[in-house]
């Protein structure tokens, strides 16, 4: 963890001067944002229509990026796949008071074509299963939603878990490349996967409520255009492009 950390500060100290003086040139601050990775695709896609910063999005697992502020990378916005991590930071001193921007739906994914219609079915014995590791959001509401199947029923289904990913993207990355039958994902990366993986409903007594949060980094040098764009995380731009992503309203 310290060791990416300090690769990533590294990473900013090394491209921040260029990016810092295009960015004046242009008449807008620079904005460093850390997001969950799975805000790739509808950050990626919105992040150059915001008008009031020269934006730049770094994605990763949510529990690793926020390593990374406390380790002072130079961070201005973390936007993370739950609403304790940021909660935390606001209680360390290291983030003002976050604010919930989206929500996601947590689905069992599977190849397309795949025989598993249900979560009753990866309870099957040698079926291989991927999902993310302890402590990262995806793998936190995974391990919810086997606790809520209880102690019998989860220890069938853990015991077919061939790899712990450190990020949503992990795990379909597995998933695409054949090397799992099954995986806890969300659905805005089902959408985001062209077709390749189906997306398996949870019984509504099993789904997690899994909220977004986002706030400004107190170490940030331009404050209002991170509080800028946290607003267009919750109401803009930004969060039509979540909505389209397959994400939903807090």
């Amino acid at each position: 963890m310290a060791a990416a950390a300090l690769a990533a500060l590294a990473f900013l100290a090394a491209c921040g001067d260029d990016e810092n003086a295009s960015a004046e040139r242009a008449g807008k601050p620079r904005l460093v944002v850390s997001a969950a990775a799975s805000m790739k695709e509808a950050l990626t896609a919105c992040a150059g229509d915001f008008g009031e910063a020269d934006v730049r999005v770094q994605f990763g697992g949510s529990d690793e990026l926020a390593a990374q502020i406390r380790q002072g990378v130079p961070v201005d916005v973390f936007a993370a796949a739950n609403t304790r991590l940021p909660e935390q930071l606001a209680r360390e001193g290291r983030l003002e008071t976050p604010q919930a921007v989206a929500s996601n739906q947590l689905v069992l994914a599977v190849p397309a074509g795949s025989d598993i219609r249900s979560v009753d079915d990866i309870e099957q014995r040698g079926l291989k299963l991927v999902v993310g590791a302890e402590g990262v959001p995806v793998g936190d509401y995974t391990r919810e939603v086997l606790g809520n199947l209880g102690a019998r029923r989860s220890r069938a289904i853990l015991a077919n878990v061939r790899s712990q990913e450190p990020d949503v993207k992990g795990v379909v990355g597995k998933l695409v490349q054949g090397a799992a039958d099954a995986g806890f994902v969300y659905r805005s990366d089902v959408n985001a996967a062209n077709g390749q993986l189906t997306a398996l409903t949870l019984p509504a007594r099993l789904e997690p409520t899994a909220v977004y949060g986002a706030g400004v980094v107190r170490a940030t040098k331009a404050r209002e255009a991170a509080k800028a764009f946290v607003g267009d995380l919750r109401s803009g731009g930004c969060h039509q492009a979540l909505i389209a992503a397959g994400f939903r309203d807090p």
